[in-house]
């Protein structure tokens, strides 16, 4: 909860938690596509691009994991809290 004294500017609010959310479950799940296909690919190419499709199925998990991660808790409130509430008008 914000406190009595914070003002939020409603134009740079955040998105919603459940849209961020939905994004990164997207991110995931196109990234685990990808590493899906690397495994398939590992199969049916010859050795030379094998072993490429082979690191990239190996090493995608990780980088799908911390991109899928990486959301709010990046997100800084700088210019959307005012340093004073605006006066009331009479």
């Amino acid at each position: 909860m914000a406190n009595d004294e914070d003002v939020f500017d409603i134009t740079s609010a955040p998105k919603g938690l459940s849209a961020d959310q939905a994004g990164r479950q997207k991110r995931y799940f196109i990234s685990m596509m990808i590493r899906t296909l690397c495994f398939i690919l590992t199969v049916v190419l010859p050795s030379p691009f094998r072993w490429v499709a082979l690191v990239g199925a190996v090493f995608l998990p990780y980088i799908a994991v911390v991109v899928a991660n990486a959301g709010r808790e990046t997100i800084g409130t700088g210019a959307s809290v005012l340093s004073k509430k605006p006066k009331a008008l009479s």
